[in-house]
């Protein structure tokens, strides 16, 4: 086991900042699958680094529970509310959740998210070039950020105009670490619907220092959770084809119906979770090809490799870095000892490069086979909307590297500065027009 203060610095902020200490992972991996790491602020934690053990923490959930501390490093403030939301749940509560989703998302309901999803993908690229032959634009904003947007208002049925109020819920949540993001507040409700205007009405008033109350608490999103609330009303009173709309309609089987509660906090995942994972994941990305020219060259003359490139992508970079588990009994992982109630943080972003399953992890090669990658998690968590964020990934970058003939860095990526996600604020390119 490593010495307290080698590893303090795995959880703070700052140092992602730069991106993860991909080689201290290595070394800390090498020495063996699970190392301690003091928090600043806390118990401290072990951190769970090799593939194998991260999957035998994930799919154990008797053992390393969701529920019991909840999915965060850092403990949270309002434990009780934080447990009810699905991320933060066991089985069966969270067995009963996932099978009304998983039930939501029809066949019809997906084909027709599918094609939006491409002609989405379409005309954002349209938007990018804009009729010009040579252009620059931040990759990460101008593009990125507003795929999964749209494909999340598509699966939740909220109306396109009110979209980028979740792009201030997710950076208000995932950047709460960070000062450019934890007030963020893009949305004009002016532009937006009535619901919006409602909602955004009872957003919190930043302190003396510009922050507003912990986003991981309701007293912290209230206008997230009076616009799921309003949202649910109108979808009772008018459902439409939207995969929430048949979520709250649901009132056969063996499972009782989603209440209110269940919504808003569902509406609370999708709308933060499920857009910030394909937001950072996009551009980090296309860091990855602008940083292997070889393999984007590749990609431009054969598209065929592009379902492969994805998840290489998603293993090279890996948005979501680290999840948490509490341990419910005394527990072996590897050869460590570990005691009931300790905290279990597996970290997706070492498993990612694990030389034990994956050869030479650090070289990004679209041709891997198999790969393994652990970015949309193991077990009963595994996450419910990966099909659709490779759909959106294969859309966008087919379109790009269509109508491109031309993609180079315009300056350095901006990195948010989180322990969390590995987010990227700004990725300015430069791109001629095929």
């Amino acid at each position: 086991m490593t010495q307290p203060q080698e590893t303090a610095h795995l959880l703070d902020p700052a140092t992602y900042e730069t991106g993860p200490p991909l080689a201290e992972l290595a070394r800390l991996r090498a020495a063996g699958p699970v190392t301690w790491v003091e928090e600043p602020a806390g118990p401290g934690c072990w951190l769970v680094l090799r593939h194998a053990e991260v999957e035998q923490v994930l799919k154990d959930p008797a053992t390393f529970s969701s529920w019991l501390g909840a999915t965060q490093v850092q403990d949270a403030g309002d434990l009780p509310w934080v447990r009810r939301m699905m991320l933060n749940m066991d089985p069966p509560d969270h067995s009963r959740l996932r099978r009304l989703l998983t039930r939501s998302f029809t066949p019809r309901a997906v084909a027709a998210l599918t094609a939006s999803i491409e002609a989405t993908a379409a005309a954002l690229v349209d938007r990018m070039i804009a009729g010009a032959s040579e252009g620059r634009c931040d990759f990460a904003r101008d593009v990125a950020a507003d795929l999964p947007l749209v494909t999340l208002a598509d699966v939740l049925g909220v109306p396109a105009e009110d979209r980028w109020l979740m792009f201030d819920w997710s950076n208000r949540v995932i950047g709460w670490q960070d000062p450019d993001y934890a007030s963020s507040a893009a949305f004009d409700a002016s532009r937006g619907t009535d619901l919006a205007r409602q909602a955004v009405a009872l957003r919190p008033v930043p302190d003396a220092d510009g922050r507003l109350p912990d986003p991981r608490t309701r007293e912290g999103m209230p206008d997230l959770y009076a616009y799921a609330r309003l949202l649910a009303e109108e979808k009772r009173r008018a459902p439409g084809r939207d995969v929430m709309s048949i979520l709250l309609a649901q009132a056969d089987g063996d499972d009782p119906p989603v209440s209110d509660a269940e919504f808003e906090n569902m509406f609370w995942l999708f709308a933060v979770a499920g857009n910030e994972t394909l937001r950072n994941g996009l551009p980090g990305g296309l860091i990855a090809l602008l940083s292997h020219p070889e393999t984007l060259a590749q990609l431009r003359a054969d598209p065929g490799l592009l379902p492969g490139a994805v998840e290489e992508m998603l293993r090279w970079w890996t948005p979501v870095m680290v999840f948490r588990r509490t341990a419910t009994r005394d527990v072996t992982i590897g050869d460590t000892r570990v005691r009931a109630g300790d905290k279990v943080v597996v970290s997706f972003t070492s498993a990612n490069r694990d030389e034990r399953v994956f050869a030479e992890p650090e070289r990004f090669d679209v041709h891997r086979a198999p790969n393994p990658q652990l970015s949309f998690g193991h077990g009963p968590h595994f996450c419910l909307g990966a099909q659709l964020a490779r759909v959106q990934m294969r859309a966008l970058f087919a379109e790009l590297l269509r109508r491109t003939s031309v993609l180079e860095p315009a300056g350095p990526p901006a990195l948010l500065r989180s322990s969390f996600q590995r987010g990227v604020k700004r990725l300015p390119i430069r791109w001629v027009a095929a």
